[in-house]
């Protein structure tokens, strides 16, 4: 197993790693939209979830992969409302449309609207 950090993504708020190489595949944790340079959280959900993709993005190419080798996410809202427009942007970096599950949740940290965490090729 080898531990994926980068300063590309936010740091971990507790005690986690932002990602793991293992068997072959990257899993990363599950990417909140902070941006990593200042720490601010962007406004709406569509901007929230541009920044949690490039979140994600960043951890893939830390380990040597991208989006195009996600083969599972798992996608958490705050509203079920936000769907539509979580899917719009979600799909501009998913391409290879891998499989996912979309929740939503009744909170999520530092009251962000969403959260994304892939499973991919190494």
């Amino acid at each position: 197993m080898k531990v994926i950090a980068t300063e590309k993504a936010p740091g971990a708020i507790g005690p986690y790693s932002q990602g793991f190489i293992a068997g072959g595949f990257v899993y990363t944790s599950g990417q909140i939209p902070v941006n990593p340079a200042d720490g601010t959280v962007p406004e709406g959900i569509a901007a929230q979830t541009e920044q949690s993709c490039k979140n994600v993005g960043a951890i893939l190419e830390a380990a040597g992969s991208g989006y195009d080798k996600v083969i599972k996410t798992t996608c958490f809202l705050a509203d079920i409302a936000d769907f539509a427009a979580f899917n719009e942007v979600y799909a501009k970096y998913f391409t290879s449309k891998p499989a996912r599950s979309c929740v939503a949740v009744k909170d999520l940290p530092k009251g962000v609207l969403c959260e994304i965490e892939a499973v991919a090729e190494a």
